[in-house]
């Protein structure tokens, strides 16, 4: 079964939320809702999402800050701002804080939804041209197509398809915390659900692989109450 992509739409008018996501998910998206600019920021640190449809005038933290904080973490993510404020200063301060896109109220929804399949088109195209095929990591390197660990002396340990797609998915989020729910999707796409042992057991095996010290890893992390994390200065 396919992964839906997932979207995170931030919007304080609750009719217009409901309606917006209703729509989002008749077209198959899964849609993470929020209604104002700090619990926004809090999902988004929990989870990982392809769009992020941000209202302006929200309560606590507004819209612009919410982008501005959330391009410090990540360049990726594709942004669409929602909003009434529709001059052209505004359009451009939205623009400057890292939206990809810029719709004004009231709006089309057939137009909304044409922009948000472009959006989340285009930000997996560019997921898909930094494919991975090999990492080193110390002396080893993983080959993700083999399913193979060679080390620089030339021996080769065999990887598990789980082990591979785990390790794939620290690696290409290096150095931010992945949560348990993100490595359950990707990894066993909820056909069964490991508990917190069965994935700490795997990052323990990840250790005997790659840390030159087990007990103090540098490599792989537990991030109590998160999840999980791999550091690295590639």
């Amino acid at each position: 079964m396919a992964i839906k992509q997932r979207i995170l739409l931030v919007e304080d008018e609750e009719h217009l939320l409901e309606a917006i996501k209703l729509n989002l998910e008749l077209e198959g998206y899964k849609v993470t809702t929020a209604n104002d600019g700090k619990k926004a920021l809090k999902v988004f640190k929990e989870e990982r999402f392809n769009l992020i449809i941000l209202d302006v005038m929200l309560p606590e933290i507004d819209g612009f800050q919410v982008a501005e904080t959330i391009r410090l973490e990540n360049t990726e993510v594709p942004i669409m701002f929602l909003t009434a404020k529709n001059t052209s200063e505004d359009k451009v301060t939205g623009l400057k804080k890292g939206a990809d896109d810029y719709l004004v109220k009231p709006f089309n929804l057939e137009e909304l939804i044409l922009r948000v399949n472009n959006l989340v088109k285009r930000g997996l195209s560019g997921e898909e041209k930094k494919e991975l095929n090999t990492y080193k990591i110390g002396d080893k390197t993983i080959y993700f197509n083999s399913f193979e660990l060679r080390n620089d002396d030339g021996s080769v340990t065999p990887l598990t398809k789980k082990e591979t797609m785990l390790l794939k998915l620290l690696i290409e989020r290096r150095n931010e915390a992945v949560s348990r729910e993100q490595i359950l999707e990707t990894v066993w796409n909820y056909d069964v659900y490991p508990s917190t042992r069965t994935i700490d057991n795997f990052i323990l095996t990840f250790r005997k692989y790659f840390e030159p010290d087990q007990k103090n890893p540098v490599y792989f992390h537990s991030i109590r109450g998160v999840g999980y994390k791999f550091t690295d200065s590639h």
